[in-house]
């Protein structure tokens, strides 16, 4: 059977000693502390957006505007596929700083009220945020491997036939992914 304890108005049990309680307080205070990692974690995320979109700004407009361009293609895709690298490592640096402060803090009243991207954020606890995080993870490392075949040459045959075998396996693991996380 659960020992309930009456409390006082100030929140404070009756049966609890004053430093137990002062203890107690403090020690559920210092959760606060998880702030430092939600701002920091926005800044680096909105650092990583302004990145990316330079990344692709400077691309393009060494492209059209050039008067001597030598970049080709696939120089382009391969600076467009770094910036979206960039652009999904911020999201996880969003879902993250999002995740820890509506576990540790208080829920995001304003986004919850559009209901637009409430399935966004919609952590239960800690294992939600790492399921939502992993799958972010998982493409950028797909999208990084893309942008390191872009950039191979390849010479034989087998050369492609890896290729491909490669491509088919992160196939099959990312339908494995979203049929289980």
């Amino acid at each position: 059977m659960k020992d309930t304890k009456n409390t006082r108005i100030g929140g404070e049990p009756e049966d609890q000693h004053l430093i137990e309680y002062v203890f107690e307080k403090g020690l559920w205070s210092v959760r606060y502390v998880v702030i430092l990692g939600v701002i920091f974690g926005a800044i680096s995320a909105i650092a990583l957006f302004i990145a990316g979109s330079l990344e692709i700004y400077n691309t393009l407009s060494e492209f059209l505007f050039a008067a001597e361009s030598h970049i080709g293609h696939e120089e382009i895709l391969i600076a467009i596929i770094g910036a979206i690298d960039f652009y999904l490592i911020a999201l996880v640096l969003l879902i993250f700083s999002f995740g820890i402060y509506e576990l540790f803090i208080s829920e995001l009243d304003i986004a919850r009220s559009g209901r637009d991207f409430a399935s966004i954020l919609e952590v239960k606890n800690l294992d939600d945020l790492k399921n939502k995080i992993v799958k972010v993870i998982i493409m950028v490392l797909i999208v990084s491997f893309f942008q390191r075949i872009l950039s191979m040459t390849f010479t034989t045959s087998l050369d492609m036939l890896w290729m491909a075998i490669s491509i088919c396996v992160i196939c099959v693991g990312v339908y494995f992914l979203g049929r289980h996380i």
